[in-house]
């Protein structure tokens, strides 16, 4: 018989004790230990403190978009000061005396964007250059460099500018598709508003194929993505941005009113048609038959209908026959619903041949066939 004393007690205790402890120690998982608090705050602050998709997109896309400096020499007549004769603006209107003028000679400098879109390639709106004597364009990382301009559009706003540089590569932005776009996806406009460089507006695609005409527009020949992502002066040709930061439009257009503001960007796909027409040629071809359009209802089958505002004398049209209120039914084997789809069709079919088109004149429907000519061709006759 074992008599255990309370001294032998208490070491039996501890190391069961221990035991317990140790075994507790190898089989317990880690994550089950308890953690100092100061960890968990700071694996809090880290959830928070996640990047959105709009600072993700501009950090993608950021480097690839520049700031184009224009400068443009303008010469103005200004009284000589070596003139001792003092002319009476009345007296020299009476007279037709015109005072010694001398030439002064001033520089005239505004900004808009671009962006980079092949090695040493920038693309940009036509009227952020149009005129210009002097590019300067500068990259975000500070560096500056001469450009010299490879081809502009005036009849869709694009332009596209090569630098002069040796530099092999370039940030380059990553091109979208613009015909997978909806009406409420996000837009990220960026830009160099005011000189304010890498300025980020956001918000929503709000409409597409918007058509310049119903901006009362009608010396160019666009439609339009809308969003109410902010657009800025000096953001002309910066880049509209999707969630995941590639380029789906080229910002060209605002229109504002008392609280509120829409702006306009050129669908990417459109632009990298134009670019490559561009850089191959140095210049756009835009068939046309010489017509202008207008877009009515008919109230008795309540459908649109395109009719025919006007013909340009000796145009293609005008040769073939067709006539003001004429109404157009088909063009090719597109049929017509809105002036739009006219302009896509001429434009998808070319000037190297004819097209069918398809008319109503009163009660009789007229088939036709048009070849259309390049609207420079227009302009000329």
């Amino acid at each position: 018989m074992i008599i255990r004393t309370k001294k032998n007690s208490k070491v039996f205790f501890k190391r069961k004790l221990f035991s317990i402890i140790l075994l507790l120690g190898i089989f317990v998982p880690p994550n089950c230990i308890a953690q100092p608090t100061i960890k968990q705050n700071q694996n809090s602050a880290s959830r928070f403190s996640k990047k959105s998709f709009v600072s993700e997109a501009v950090e993608k896309a950021g480097p690839s978009i520049v700031t184009i400096d224009t400068q443009r020499y303008i010469k103005q007549k200004r009284i000589s000061k070596n003139s001792r004769i003092l002319i009476d603006p009345y007296f020299e209107r009476f007279f037709g005396l015109q005072p010694p003028y001398e030439t002064q000679q001033r520089i005239e400098q505004s900004q808009g964007s671009g962006f980079i879109f092949a090695d040493g390639l920038v693309i940009t709106n036509a009227h952020v250059i149009k005129g210009s004597d002097r590019l300067i364009v500068g990259l975000t990382n500070g560096k500056k460099f001469k450009a010299k301009v490879v081809g502009q559009d005036f009849f869709t706003d694009l332009a596209v500018l090569k630098l002069e540089s040796t530099q092999r590569y370039w940030p380059k932005a990553t091109l979208g598709d613009s015909s997978k776009i909806k009406v409420g996806d996000w837009a990220i406009a960026v830009g160099n508003p005011f000189g304010l460089e890498n300025t980020v507006t956001l918000g929503i695609i709000s409409n597409l194929k918007r058509n310049v005409s119903e901006l009362g527009i009608y010396d160019k020949k666009l439609e339009l993505i809308q969003t109410d992502a902010a657009i800025n002066p000096g953001n002309s040709g910066g880049p509209l941005l999707n969630s995941d930061g590639e380029v789906i439009g080229i910002n060209t257009l605002i229109r504002s009113s008392p609280g509120a503001g829409l702006s306009f960007a050129i669908p990417i796909n459109k632009a990298k048609e134009i670019a490559t027409q561009l850089i191959n040629t140095g210049k756009v071809i835009h068939p046309m038959i010489g017509i202008s359009l207008i877009d009515e209802t008919n109230f008795e089958s309540n459908k649109s209908i395109v009719k025919v505002g006007y013909v340009v004398p000796k145009s293609p049209a005008d040769k073939s026959g067709i006539l003001v209120s004429d109404i157009i039914l088909k063009v090719g084997q597109n049929n017509i619903e809105s002036s739009s789809d006219v302009i896509r069709a001429i434009s998808k079919n070319g000037i190297k041949k004819a097209v069918n088109i398809s008319l109503k004149r009163g009660n009789k429907l007229i088939n036709l066939r048009v070849k259309p000519t390049d609207i420079s061709n227009l302009n000329n006759r």
